[in-house]
């Protein structure tokens, strides 16, 4: 199972970007784990000046808008 997370501070598009994620993944029948991530510091630990982010198995793989659904399904 993959773990995603979505690092930002509460945003909206943080908050889509988390959904549009759970929403593919069913879509696809992928089996994941997704994360909200909002302390700050814990997100400064991935070096992430822009959110929303998105981690993938602890590697960045995002920063700065909503990700494409063809990325989305890239990941998964």
């Amino acid at each position: 199972m993959k773990v995603i997370k979505v690092l930002g501070s509460g945003c909206a598009k943080c908050s889509q970007t988390m959904d549009f994620i759970k929403e593919i993944a069913q879509q696809e029948g992928a089996e994941i784990e997704v994360e909200k991530v909002s302390d700050l510091a814990e997100i400064m630990k991935y070096k992430v000046m822009s959110t929303p982010a998105v981690v993938l198995d602890e590697k960045v793989v995002h920063t700065g808008s909503i990700p494409k659904k063809d990325q989305v399904l890239e990941w998964l």
